[in-house]
C-alpha cells in the first residue's frame, strides 16, 4: 500500500510560505494548520506552514516523507448532528530539522513571504535558560530559538520595519504573546543584541496573546488498520480531533484582513481582550482535563471518556467542577459552559489518552487548577477538598514513574524527594509544596495544605487510588476531616 503524498493526493498543492510553526504534534495540525488549509480553500490567503520541532526529529522526518500531507478526521457534534468526517490537510509545506538543518531554518528567516510565527511547545515551552547561546546549533529552548530567527531575519533586511511578524502562540498560558515578547526581550539582553533590534521587536512585530479550544486526541491507534484500509493509503500522520473548536486571538483588528478567518466561515475571533474567554476554558475544561488525568490513571482508567462515565470519577469530576471551580469565577453562563465540557469528554468518537493529558503535569496544575486552589482558599476560607486531592494524586503519580514526560530537572527533583524522604509524607509533601521554581511561590504558605495533602499522600498510598478514592466519595468532608484528626 502506498504512503500518502503528493503522487497519491492529486489536489496536492505547494504555496508560498506565509508561516513558521513551532511544533509538529498533533494538536496544532489539527487546530491550526488545518485552519490554513481552510483559508486556502476559501479565501486567496495562499500560504503554507514550515515547521520546526522544539524537541526531537522523528515526526519532522514522517512529515517530509509525506510532503507535509497528512488526514484529518473530525468527529462530533456539528450543527446539532453527530458527524465523522475527514479530509487531507494540505497546508504544511516541509519540516525543517534544526538539528540537521540549522542553515534551511536561518534561510527561512530571509524570507520576503514569511509573516506569521505560531507556536505550541506545552505550558513548560515558553521559558529562558541562561546557557543558550546565539551561536548554539539549535538552541535549547523555544525562546531562545524564535530570538535567533528574529535576529537572522532582522540581520537579513537591515532593520527593515516592514518585515517584521506577527507571533501568535498557542501556549495556555496567561498572557502567552507578552510572556513570549518579555522572553525574546531577555535574551536579546543575555546576548547583548544591538539596540536596534531591541527597537525592531518592539516596533515591527506584533505579539498576540492568544487562547485555543479543540480537543485533538491525535493518532488513532486502537482503529488504524481499519482506517488505512478504508483510506486505501498509508497515513503515519493522522490525526483525529472534535468537531468543536475556538481559537480567541488578541490583537489588533487588521489581523483579520491578512489572516481572514471571517471571510472563510471559520470560528476564530480577533478581540481586544480574551481575559474572559481565557478563564472559561483555561480553569473549566483544561483545569478538568488536568484534575482527573492522574486521579484517573492511578485507578487505572485510560481515557477521559472512561474517567467522566466512571461511577465514582465521573461523580468526582463533576463535583470538582461544580462545587471547586465554578463558584470561584463569578462570571454568567458557566454551568451550561460546564455541561458542554463534560459532553465533550463523552465523545463517543474520540479516544482521548489521559496519557497523553499527563505531559507536562506539573507546570499545567501550576497554570489550571492552582489559581482556583488559591482564589477558594481565599473566599471561602477552608481547602477545595476535591483539587486538593487531585494534587496529592498528581504527586504520587510523580513517585517513580518511568512513563512520565515532563523536564527532565522536574522528574530528577521527584525522584530525589521519593528516595530521600523514604515514605514519610509530611516530608515529602512539604519538600514538594516548597519548590518555588515548580509553583511560583511557596504552597506551604496555604492554611493546612502541606498536612492536607499528606493526608491524601498516605491514603493513596496505603489504600490505592480506587479504595481512597471510594472512600472520599462515598464519606465527602466527614471522612477528610477524621483522617486529618488521627493523622
Amino acid at each position: 500500500m502506498q504512503k500518502l503524498n503528493k503522487n497519491v493526493y492529486d489536489h496536492y498543492t505547494r504555496y508560498p510560505e506565509k508561516i513558521l510553526q513551532f511544533g509538529e504534534g498533533n494538536f496544532l495540525r489539527g487546530f491550526v494548520d488545518w485552519q490554513i488549509d481552510q483559508l486556502n480553500q476559501h479565501t486567496d490567503f495562499n500560504g503554507s506552514v514550515a515547521v520546526v520541532q522544539p524537541r526531537g526529529s522523528e515526526k519532522i522526518k514522517r512529515l517530509n516523507q509525506q510532503d507535509g500531507l497528512y488526514t484529518l478526521f473530525l468527529q462530533g457534534m456539528k450543527d446539532g448532528e453527530a458527524v465523522n468526517e475527514h479530509m487531507i490537510i494540505n497546508s504544511i509545506s516541509r519540516g525543517i530539522d534544526l538539528f540537521s538543518d540549522y542553515k534551511a531554518y536561518k534561510e527561512l528567516a530571509s524570507s520576503e513571504r514569511l509573516r506569521f510565527i505560531i507556536s505550541n511547545t506545552t505550558e513548560a515551552g515558553i521559558v529562558c535558560d541562561e546557557k543558550d547561546r546565539l551561536e548554539d546549533r539549535p538552541q535549547k529552548t523555544f525562546p531562545g530559538k524564535l530570538t535567533a530567527f528574529l535576529y537572522f531575519r532582522y540581520q537579513a533586511f537591515k532593520g527593515d520595519q516592514t518585515k517584521g511578524c506577527v507571533l501568535i502562540p498557542c501556549e495556555l498560558i496567561e498572557n502567552n504573546g507578552e510572556k513570549l515578547k518579555e522572553t525574546v526581550l531577555h535574551y536579546a539582553g543575555l546576548w547583548k543584541l544591538e539596540e536596534g533590534f531591541t527597537q525592531w521587536i518592539h516596533e515591527a512585530n506584533t505579539f498576540c496573546n492568544s487562547l485555543v479550544d479543540r480537543i485533538v486526541p491525535g493518532f488513532p491507534v486502537d482503529s488504524i488498520d481499519e482506517i488505512t484500509a478504508d483510506l486505501g493509503y498509508q497515513d503515519d500522520l493522522i490525526v483525529v480531533g472534535e468537531q468543536y473548536y475556538l481559537w480567541v486571538i488578541e490583537g489588533p483588528d487588521w489581523i483579520g484582513k491578512e489572516l481572514p478567518f471571517a471571510a472563510a466561515g471559520l470560528h476564530t475571533k480577533i478581540v481586544s481582550d480574551l481575559t474572559p474567554y481565557r478563564t472559561k476554558k483555561v480553569r473549566i475544561l483544561n483545569g478538568a482535563h488536568t484534575a482527573m488525568t492522574p486521579v484517573a490513571l492511578l485507578y487505572g482508567l485510560k481515557t477521559v471518556r472512561d474517567a467522566v462515565e466512571h461511577p465514582e470519577i465521573g461523580r468526582f469530576i463533576r463535583e470538582l467542577i461544580d462545587d471547586e471551580i465554578l463558584p470561584v469565577l463569578k462570571m454568567e453562563g458557566l454551568s451550561q459552559y460546564a455541561d458542554d465540557v463534560l459532553n465533550r469528554f463523552k465523545n463517543p468518537y474520540i479516544k482521548h489518552y489521559l496519557e497523553s493529558i499527563a505531559l507536562n503535569s506539573v507546570s499545567k496544575f501550576k497554570t489550571r487548577n492552582l489559581p482556583t486552589l488559591k482564589e477558594y482558599a481565599e473566599q471561602k476560607g477552608q481547602l477545595p477538598e476535591r483539587l486538593v486531592f487531585s494534587f496529592s494524586a498528581l504527586l504520587y503519580f510523580y513517585h517513580n514513574n518511568e512513563t512520565l514526560q515532563d523536564d527532565p530537572a522536574v522528574l530528577q527533583f521527584f525522584k530525589e524527594v521519593w528516595c530521600q524522604e523514604d515514605g514519610d509524607m509530611l516530608r515529602i509533601a512539604s519538600r514538594v509544596l516548597g519548590e518555588q521554581r515548580l509553583w511560583g511561590a511557596d504552597l506551604n504558605e496555604i492554611p493546612k495544605l502541606t498536612d492536607r495533602v499528606a493526608v491524601y499522600l498516605n491514603h493513596i498510598h496505603e489504600l490505592g487510588m480506587q479504595r481512597a478514592l471510594e472512600q472520599y466519595c462515598i464519606q465527602g468532608e466527614r471522612y477528610v476531616e477524621v483522617v486529618y484528626k488521627d493523622s
